[in-house]
């Protein structure tokens, strides 16, 4: 275990002045005796023997208390084998016309879903050609009518899988919407302030990790139609900080939907298809390059070609997975402090 705020530990030196405040204020006023002998004999009660359990329970209680401020924490350092690494963030259209159907392994899902599960074989690796990136800076910004970070840049992947399944379709109108230009412009800003979230995961280890490349993967199949930017716009943003776009149309010219009517399953045709002279140009403007996907397959194939184009060098960085135990320490410190307050009104009551 360690502790992540060392310095709380310094309130610790205070408890000591807390003690002789305490004592000065409870001095009461004295009568005088001719002798005392007899009360002396006359022995002391167990209440009195047991006094300073209250005094005793506030000690702990304010020990604890500063334990859980020291944030004490519990993990294992991971070591991965890293120099020069890709700096990735996902935008990842969740429109509404992004229900659309779409083929994947012999199945029919929803556009959204088969692009979470390649997306998720290109972090992770498969059994195929997709070897996996353990080596690069992986986010993830979402975007329908707003742009929203889902999975702020990390080396640690582990828990990419809970960030997809949180990634949902736009269900409300109000909601719904393509801001593709947004959508770049968040990302790129992301990537730009990308040295000082590595600097935050590595600590010491920061000067061993490099990062080679900054790129952007697009998904989305519509037309930008909400937001404050225009597509080119971030993209000349992201071409200023040397970010790269690869521009990903997902579907063909229009989205398939299955509905219920009284009469069984239906299939319509919805959406106005994917606007692929816009993302020819988002990434050109960067350097980048742009593809069409109708199903999986040919996604993971684009996949693969983008996993040969930006490849990280070898070395090793270290850095800390941990989770956060402040809480058990705080939850003591309540349970005691209840305990002081309950005896001190009750066995330990006093009476002026």
């Amino acid at each position: 275990m360690s502790f992540a705020t060392h310095w709380a530990w310094l309130l610790l030196l205070a408890l000591p002045l807390l003690l002789y405040v305490q004592w000065r204020l409870r001095r009461r006023g004295s009568l005088r005796f001719s002798s005392t002998g007899h009360a002396a004999h006359a022995g002391r009660s167990w209440r009195q023997r047991i006094l300073m359990t209250p005094t005793i329970l506030r000690i702990i209680t304010l020990i604890l208390l500063v334990a859980a401020l020291a944030r004490p924490q519990k993990g294992k350092e991971q070591i991965r084998i890293v120099s020069k690494g890709v700096a990735i963030e996902m935008v990842v259209d969740r429109s509404g016309s992004m229900g659309a159907e779409m083929e994947y392994a012999g199945d029919k899902q929803k556009r959204l879903e088969v692009v979470k599960k390649v997306f998720e074989e290109f972090v992770q690796g498969n059994d195929d050609a997709l070897e996996g990136r353990p080596n690069d800076l992986i986010g993830m910004v979402t975007f329908a009518r707003y742009a929203d970070t889902v999975c702020p840049l990390t080396l640690a992947h582990g828990a990419l899988h809970l960030f997809l399944e949180s990634v949902t379709l736009a269900e409300r109108r109000s909601e719904d919407g393509t801001a593709i230009g947004d959508a770049l412009a968040l990302a790129a800003a992301r990537l730009k302030t990308t040295e000082e979230t590595l600097a935050q995961q590595t600590e010491k280890d920061k000067k061993q990790y490099q990062i080679k490349s900054k790129i952007i993967i697009l998904l989305t199949d519509g037309q930008n139609n909400a937001g404050k930017r225009l597509p080119l716009e971030a993209a000349k943003l992201a071409k200023e900080w040397g970010i790269k776009i690869y521009a990903i149309g997902v579907g063909g010219p229009e989205g398939i939907f299955t509905i219920q009517t009284p009469f069984g399953e239906r299939k319509v045709a919805m959406g106005s298809g994917v606007d692929m002279r816009t993302l020819e140009e988002i990434a050109q403007e960067t350097g980048g390059q742009s593809r069409l996907a109708n199903d999986a397959e040919s996604l993971r194939q684009i996949y693969e070609e983008i996993d040969e184009m930006e490849k990280s060098e070898i070395e090793s960085v270290r850095y800390l997975d941990y989770r956060e135990l402040f809480v058990p320490f705080a939850l003591a410190a309540l349970g005691v402090l209840a305990l002081e307050s309950l005896l001190s009104c009750t066995i330990f009551r006093r009476i002026p």
